[in-house]
């Protein structure tokens, strides 16, 4: 149930039942704030937005403020959210853009926020507080199909050759993957010029054709649209870097005359956010890229040169954009078109952003963005941002992904075993990936250069690509690609599951990736555990989060449960589990079945490609004696299978043949 309150001075309490228990609400305002106490009974308390110090936010201060903080985020975020959820049943969302704190350490809740803000309580259980915040804010938007195969990335691909090359490592290697980024494609100044490009600029906010570029003499980049051809007929997808600003160049920079014009039509139309005596407003200095002003997405003029100038990028094929940054509010009196200071815009401008590029990409094609806000699930996929490789950051960005979906944000990534820093341990590496083919988005990335570490590791030429075969070329150990190979060629295996929980995740509002006290909150023990978490209705992953760990604890909650990879039944309770090299603490619940891409053999792990608009051969596991599936994608599939003691029944519609297997 959702209620909505609004402060009023006359009536400064309100109560509601929850089960066995109560909340009571009481505030008081001073000026322009306000001060909430929530008084019940509770153990744990989820959401607040992407937190990498805590799932459970219990005994904490939480101050709501978007941040970047390069690794080691701890209790800064890249993404808040005045959103929250008691383990017995209290929820509440404050209506504000504006900074504010609240503070779990007490016997009460405390909030405080701006004068008048509303307020909206919920009660129930966890999954019905997160579709009621969902759909409060608007609908989930769907990633397109591909975006759920492997992901490859590395800062260093600054060129069409070494883009091209990609296509043939992952050939000679033999991986699949469906999405290529490239963030240093750019001229670093107009940041939707390939760089080397010549081209004449073009006055007054006009726009660029492909046709208008020479790309002869270029050094870098010879024929884009001929790279994205051949990367679409590979099967890949490309998504191109972008960040919101309109650069302020450095003095050791070559001056780029397009951007001058673009800083110059920006400033001419009011473009940018501005100033309070109407200048335009510029990052302060000590910031990432300062001095540069920032595009106002609130006003639409905005939005229609920005975007015409990116129009040829979609036109020759590009596929979606990495929109990174966007934390870049400093100042609290800056001003918008609509009216929105900088005050709220510290949170808002984030969201802005991203929901403006959303806008303009459509279908069919996809966002992996860094910050955010309330509302972020309206817009494709969030990102877990910048980590070392260590393993404390590989725990640090699971607790993120995993309130981050507590927070109703349902498609999520991370940069496997870390974007910086010296390159992680080959055991990082494999249970990072592990982890990651069971999150919304799989993808490995990596910084441009690690030159600096040559010395902590014996052949280390400075390559930092987190590809698994530079992995394995600077350990030494050929026989990891082999390993890497199986994780990868398994995500493509799961790839219908996937995206017909993703499609249940949108039409439902509930995240894909859940913490267990999401489906069993009045299970103390799941209540409690932030290491484990369902992946749609059926899997459970209980990944390895210590260096060279081959066992640990697992908690099943109530059921029973299948491995995936043994076909063992387990019971409801703790296990000490064992993993090695092809396994991981992964079950499917009874009752439940998950629909797989296999090949002839029909075993996890074979090679199927990387298509998304076909199967190899679809073959469905339907786990215990009993239950109901249903399957649903875009290639007309639309059924459900209910079995009960080896009978099948089918109902629906099946495009294609497929295979079904009952399990435990």
């Amino acid at each position: 149930m959702m209620e909505r309150i609004l402060f009023d001075k006359n009536k400064t309490e309100h109560s509601m039942v929850l089960g066995n228990s109560a909340a009571q609400l009481r505030w008081k305002e001073q000026d322009d704030c306000a001060e909430l106490t929530i008084e019940l009974a509770y153990s744990h308390v989820y959401g607040m937005g992407e937190k990498y110090n805590a799932v459970s936010q219990k005994g904490l201060t939480v101050v709501n403020e978007v941040e970047e903080k390069f690794c080691y985020q701890d209790e800064k975020t890249y993404c808040p959210a005045p959103f929250f959820f008691t383990d017995t049943g209290f929820g509440l969302y404050a209506d504000t853009a504006c900074k504010t704190v609240f503070d779990f350490t007490g016997k009460h809740i405390k909030v405080t926020l701006p004068s008048n803000t509303p307020i909206v309580v919920f009660k129930g259980e966890p999954k019905d507080i997160i579709s009621e915040y969902m759909n409060l804010l608007g609908v989930a938007k769907l990633p397109p199909k591909w975006a759920f195969g492997p992901w490859i990335s590395a800062n260093s691909w600054n060129t069409q050759e070494q883009v091209e090359q990609q296509i043939e490592n992952l050939k000679k290697y033999q991986f699949p993957a469906t999405v290529l980024v490239v963030e240093a494609w750019s001229d670093e100044a107009t940041f939707y010029i390939f760089n080397g490009a010549s081209y004449q600029p073009v006055e007054k906010g006009g726009a660029l054709k492909y046709d208008d570029f020479d790309f002869s003499h270029s050094d870098y980049w010879k024929n884009p649209k001929a790279m994205i051809e051949r990367l679409h007929q590979a099967g890949i997808h490309l998504v191109l870097w972008q960040i919101p600003v309109y650069k302020k160049q450095g003095n050791d920079e070559i001056l780029n005359e397009q951007n001058e014009l673009d800083r110059a039509d920006a400033v001419e139309r009011k473009l940018c956010v501005h100033n309070s005596d109407g200048t335009p407003y510029t990052i302060p200095e000590g910031h990432w890229f300062a001095g540069s002003m920032i595009p106002d997405f609130t006003n639409q003029d905005t939005c229609a040169a920005w975007f015409n100038k990116r129009q040829y990028l979609f036109d020759i094929g590009v596929d979606g954009f990495k929109t990174d940054g966007g934390e870049f509010i400093y100042r609290p009196d800056v001003g918008f078109k609509n009216g929105m200071t900088g005050k709220e815009a510290k949170n808002r401008y984030a969201q802005s952003y991203t929901e403006a590029y959303t806008s303009f990409i459509g279908e069919d094609h996809v966002l992996f963005s860094r910050a955010g806000f309330t509302g972020q699930h309206t817009t494709p996929i969030l990102w877990g941002g910048d980590q070392q490789s260590t393993n404390d950051e590989l725990n640090s960005v699971l607790r993120a992904g995993l309130s981050a979906a507590l927070t109703g944000i349902p498609f999520w990534g991370f940069d496997i075993a870390g974007f910086a820093g010296a390159l992680p341990t080959l055991d990082l590496y494999r249970r990072a990936t592990q982890t990651a083919c069971f999150c919304p988005v799989m993808q490995w990335h990596s910084e441009p250069n690690g030159g600096q570490f040559k010395e902590l590791m014996p052949g280390y030429d400075g390559n930092n690509e987190r590809s698994p075969w530079n992995l394995a070329a600077v350990y030494n150990e050929p026989q990891f690609i082999d390993e890497m190979r199986f994780w990868h060629n398994l995500r493509m295996n799961l790839l219908p599951y996937l995206y017909s929980e993703a499609l249940k995740c949108v039409k439902q509002a509930k995240p894909m990736m859940r913490p267990l006290v999401y489906d069993w909150c009045n299970d103390r023990i799941a209540a409690a555990v932030e290491d484990e978490f369902m992946l749609g209705d059926s899997l459970l992953i209980a990944p390895f989060l210590e260096e060279n760990s081959h066992q640990r604890k697992v908690y099943l909650p109530q059921g029973e449960w299948v491995c995936l990879f043994t076909l063992e039944v387990l019971a409801s309770g703790e296990h000490n589990v064992a993993c090695n090299k092809k396994q991981l603490p992964v079950y499917i619940k009874s009752g439940c079945g998950i629909a797989l891409n296999l090949n002839e053999n029909k075993m996890l792990g074979s090679s199927v490609g990387n298509r998304t608009d076909s199967y190899h051969h679809l073959h469905i596991l339907l786990a215990g004696s009993k239950g109901s599936y249903t399957f649903q994608d875009d290639l007309g599939n639309d059924f459900t299978l209910n079995w009960d003691n080896g009978r099948i029944e089918k109902s629906g519609k099946s495009a294609m043949n497929y295979t079904y297997e009952l399990i435990g």
